[in-house]
């Protein structure tokens, strides 16, 4: 079969790095049209500059990279530091990159693609939801170049950034709820799939054993990479949540999940970007999504790693 078309709209962030050199990897599977980024684990000014530092590190300078937008729709910027660090790829120290940022911006980029596709397009998403609400906001015409969008946000229960709510949506609640509303048709992988997914000292020894520049900066990243959440949830290791996205469209097989009405709250105060999934749905509440319940995390890794291992 040929190649999936896909763009990836993400924030990197250690866990987007990760998902991209996995992307990158998988070039028989995939045919990657461009990586869109947004504001969320750092300001725009770093995502994009570290989409590009990992397209050099992987040796993928032909993927165009395309800024977006740079905060919320409604609510002010909020950032993720304290878990990836400074620069948003802490672990690692990737060179300035070279390869230019494209001039066009990332919702133009999502219209001008999702209405001229001859065959409809895959959009892993692994940021806060602003571009693509954006984007359907000003084209409600591109829901028919989209083949399906797998996100990776929210959660069946605790959130990890406030109790209530997963970081990706509580940064935009307002751009989630627009996405979730489209009609599209949508995949929800959240913590609790992805906190199924950590690194433990074996599978980073893994990754650092590859002894090659990816496998060594993976490796740095994710050394120092989620240690928050560790603590903060009593977790064996830290999780590794945007790869999931990558990894269910590459081997759905190490994923189960089923249909639920899946909704967004905007309009609480303890319960912002809140995504209460209904796994009842009813005739008012119909399905919306197929929300991932549970993951293999030894397949996950293993395909990470010998993926990887191919850069």
């Amino acid at each position: 079969m040929p190649p999936r078309p896909i763009i990836i709209d993400c924030d990197p962030g250690v866990d987007d790095a990760i998902a991209l050199l996995l992307a990158f990897a998988a070039a028989a599977e995939f045919d990657l049209l461009g990586i869109t980024t947004v504001a969320g684990n750092v300001p725009l000014a770093l995502t994009q500059a570290n989409a590009r530092r990992i397209c050099h590190l992987a040796q993928r300078t032909d993927v165009p990279v395309y800024a977006g937008c740079p905060r919320p729709l409604l609510r002010s910027l909020v950032t993720a530091e304290e878990v990836h660090g400074s620069t948003g790829i802490e672990g690692t120290n990737l060179p300035q990159p070279t390869m230019p940022l494209q001039s066009q911006h990332a919702v133009a980029f999502l219209i001008e693609r999702l209405t001229t596709a001859s065959t409809p397009i895959t959009l892993a998403t692994l940021g806060p939801l602003t571009n693509l609400a954006v984007a359907l906001i000003q084209c409600p015409a591109i829901v028919q170049g989209i083949d399906q969008v797998v996100m990776m946000g929210g959660s069946l229960g605790a959130g990890n950034i406030t109790p209530a709510a997963e970081f990706n949506v509580y940064v935009d609640p307002h751009a989630a709820k627009v996405v979730v509303d489209a009609g599209l048709p949508l995949t929800m992988i959240g913590l609790d799939v992805t906190h199924q997914v950590v690194t433990t000292p074996d599978r980073l020894a893994a990754l650092k054993a590859l002894d090659t520049p990816v496998g060594k900066a993976a490796a740095g990243m994710l050394r120092y990479y989620g240690q928050l959440d560790l603590e903060r949830h009593h977790l064996a290791a830290s999780p590794l949540h945007d790869p999931c996205v990558i990894a269910y469209l590459l081997r759905p097989d190490l994923f189960t999940g089923r249909p639920m009405h899946l909704a967004i709250e905007t309009e609480g105060t303890l319960c912002l970007g809140r995504t209460v999934a209904n796994g009842h749905p009813t005739p008012t509440a119909p399905a919306n999504a197929t929300v991932i319940e549970t993951a293999n995390a030894d397949g996950i890794y293993a395909l990470l790693t010998e993926r990887l291992g191919k850069l």
